[in-house]
């Protein structure tokens, strides 16, 4: 199996608890746990400001904001009480070695996934989703995605391990199908012919959350959806923290909405990617990924 970190692994998780505040767990695949939260420190893919291998850390430090409150508003159940959560740490990979990172990180979430666990994962910059969908398409097949971000991340001019070419090549490992895969909030240039539904941030900001789950939910039907977050999807103003931020963004409210919507889509796991603490004021952004990967948690206990 993958390793990950112990407590006598050189780890980079600065807490001695995990998300929610709950125990650091190392024993993933054999746990009762139904949800395994995973940091995975890596920033080698980035193009702008670096930092984001401390989004993890960051993420579970302020989720202890979070942490305190039974039934979360609006929810009316408390989420422990409904899915159980376990947080394994960080994984142990090659410092710079991307391709390590790359094969630890997909049998990591295949393990995962043959286990009947459903993986939730902290970034880190946005690469390590390529290698986090080609477990999902290991155990599944071709899956759609939803994806939350500034950048199409469909560039095909840099190098495999670039966080802006993820999806030019998932689809052509046949990961993700385009077809029925939703981009959200996109203002930075993209190829109309990538076949991607682009919700650009200007349309975003002009739909209602009711139009934006139509729109969504008749491109995705009733297929396995991998939900991908880059922190950047929202405005600067509420997330500054962020490698590539991008002005015109969605605030945090319409996408806590539209989130909270999703109750008819079959989403297999999600990500919360691009958090860079040393660029954040007041913890805003870190609150804001700790509040979005709480609020799929919810999601995914109330169909429980």
């Amino acid at each position: 199996m993958p390793t990950l970190n112990n407590a006598y692994d050189n780890s980079l998780v600065s807490n001695a608890f995990g998300f929610l505040r709950q125990p650091l767990f190392f024993e993933p695949y054999t746990s009762d746990a139904d949800a395994i939260i995973t940091g995975v420190t890596f920033d080698m893919a980035t193009s702008g400001r670096s930092g984001s291998r401390f989004g993890p850390a960051a993420i579970r430090q302020v989720s202890t904001q979070l942490a305190w409150e039974g039934c979360r508003y609006p929810w009316k159940f408390d989420v422990r009480d409904k899915l159980k959560i376990a947080d394994c740490g960080d994984l142990v990979y090659s410092f710079g070695d991307s391709e390590d990172m790359c094969q630890k990180l997909t049998d990591h979430i295949y393990a995962l996934l043959q286990n009947g666990k459903y993986p939730v994962t902290f970034g880190g910059d946005h690469f390590i989703t390529l290698p986090i969908l080609r477990a999902f398409a290991r155990h599944y097949g071709t899956i759609s995605m939803i994806h939350f971000d500034a950048h199409a991340d469909t560039y095909s001019n840099g190098s495999k391990c670039d966080h802006g070419t993820m999806f030019y090549h998932a689809p052509k490992e046949g990961l993700i199908d385009p077809q029925s895969s939703v981009q959200i909030g996109i203002r930075t240039e993209f190829d109309e012919n990538d076949g991607f539904l682009v919700l650009d941030g200007a349309r975003c900001n002009d739909m209602t959350v009711d139009m934006l789950h139509d729109a969504i939910k008749e491109r995705v039907g009733n297929n396995k959806v991998y939900l991908t977050f880059d922190i950047d999807c929202l405005d600067p103003a509420y997330a500054p923290g962020t490698g590539t931020p991008v002005a015109g963004g969605l605030s945090t409210d319409k996408i806590l909405k539209l989130l909270r919507s999703f109750s008819d889509i079959d989403i297999v796991g999600f990500d919360v990617v691009e958090v860079a603490p040393n660029y954040d004021i007041s913890e805003i952004t870190s609150l804001a990924a700790a509040t979005i990967a709480l609020d799929l948690l919810y999601l995914k206990a109330s169909k429980l």
